[in-house]
């Protein structure tokens, strides 16, 4: 994924354009290029100079600092000191006689191996985990805990700047790791999986976290199996929940309120994982903590902003799933929403989750309702590069011969606020590109 933005230029009465491969077959009613399509978008912004920018929440630019090392300096006018961090230690007799289990449910998926599991390790090599924790897989293959351990070992790294132990680590890691096998909609398998965790709790103070890495049309059936034979019986159950999260609003709703019938809304954690890559974290250090670029972080000073999520592969067998979304439904409306929201958000009022979710919101509120013909949509073909044949997207055995699912899409969206008026928002998202980034 890349985020771009192109800077004002008297001197250049053109922007920056994206492009991408002749190899689509763009599907109606759009049938001309992105670049094209890109020059014809600036011509229909009407800028209203009569926008001034300013923080929506009051405070100037640059009130939150969120650079490491501040020595004590409160976030914002009216912060105590002891409300500005967000994480709690436990006591040594509290890490001693409490045990936190994590349950990946899902666990013989590709999200699993190559993204949850690896994270987990670099908490554990961090030292982020408490004392005591294990981590169970849960899934319908049939797996021992210690083929369980053969699949995920050859998916954990550790981090360049810190290879010491690291072989240990991950056996101590492995060690940890159990598995067992069941459906997601029996409460018998969940039952002995509550079995296995009081077991290995040992009669403890015990903590469960669910990591729901599975489809959402089986998210209800998983918790209310969750909520009735495998929550914690002496602390506290919560649930992790990955996109998508329906297919549209109300899909979404239905399965919130559903989700409610066995959670409260404080045990439900929705989860983006793209916004724990690195390039997505800095992003907000760059803007708040830097005198430079803080200033010139508006319309006046940007002529647009590109996100591009691009990929050099097709489904490769995951083409009945991913049919099933699109390329806008599982990148767009939320990875890069998501980055978009971060990137053009007034300063927060502080660090908590809670003041960066209703800054985002604001963003999200004032987006422009996206017209048809600021959207271009495609689908991959097979072709043959350097002797090797590249199978289309409807070549693939589990997508219809008729699917019209878009595999690249691209959109200029418009926030209507005081610092981005007039500013279009590139998003373009697609596999079988050129390109990885």
């Amino acid at each position: 994924m890349a985020t771009h933005f192109s800077p004002c230029s008297s001197s250049s009465s053109s922007s920056s354009s994206l492009t991408f491969s002749s190899e689509f077959t763009v599907c109606k009613p759009r049938r001309y290029c992105f670049s094209k399509w890109v020059s014809q978008v600036h011509p229909r912004i009407h800028a209203r100079n009569h926008f001034r920018i300013k923080s929506s929440n009051g405070h100037p630019p640059n009130a939150v600092s969120m650079q490491d090392g501040m020595d004590g300096t409160p976030l914002a006018e009216g912060i105590k000191p002891e409300e500005q961090e967000i994480f709690f230690d436990l006591s040594d007799s509290e890490k001693v006689q409490s045990t936190l289990s994590i349950t990946v449910v899902g666990a013989s998926g590709d999200l699993a191996k190559k993204k949850i599991f690896p994270a987990l390790f670099a908490l554990y090599y961090e030292d982020c985990l408490p004392e005591n924790f294990m981590v169970f897989g849960y899934a319908r293959t049939k797996l021992t805990d210690e083929e369980l351990r053969n699949v995920i070992s050859g998916t954990l790294t550790c981090r360049i700047d810190k290879r010491a132990n690291c072989e240990d680590k991950m056996e101590q890691f492995l060690k940890r790791c159990f598995y067992h096998s069941g459906q997601y909609d029996s409460e018998e398998h969940f039952a002995e999986l509550d079995s296995k965790l009081k077991e290995k709790e040992a009669g403890k103070l015990s903590n469960r976290l669910f990591y729901l890495s599975i489809p959402p049309n089986i998210f209800v059936d998983v918790v209310r199996c969750v909520s009735y034979k495998a929550s914690a019986v002496n602390g506290w159950t919560r649930v992790i929940v990955e996109k998508p999260f329906g297919r549209d609003s109300e899909s979404s709703a239905e399965l919130t309120r559903c989700l409610k019938q066995y959670l409260t809304e404080d045990q439900i954690f929705r989860i983006d994982h793209y916004l724990g890559k690195e390039l997505v974290e800095n992003l907000s250090v760059l803007r708040f903590s830097n005198l430079v670029f803080e200033p010139l972080w508006s319309r006046n000073y940007i002529r647009n902003v590109q996100l591009i999520f691009s990929e050099d592969f097709g489904t490769e067998g995951r083409g009945g799933y991913f049919d099933n979304y699109g390329i806008i439904r599982d990148i767009m409306q939320n990875h890069l929403l998501q980055i978009l929201a971060l990137f053009a958000m007034e300063t927060p009022v502080s660090l908590e989750a809670e003041d960066i979710r209703n800054e985002k919101v604001k963003v999200l509120r004032s987006m422009r309702p996206l017209q048809l013909e600021d959207v271009i949509v495609g689908q991959y073909k097979g072709h043959n590069k350097g002797g090797k044949i590249y199978p289309g997207y409807s070549d693939d055995s589990t997508v219809p011969n008729d699917s019209l699912t878009p595999t690249f899409a691209a959109a200029a969206l418009f926030i209507n606020n005081a610092r981005w008026d007039g500013v279009p928002f590139l998003m373009k998202a697609g596999k079988a590109l050129h390109t990885r980034r």
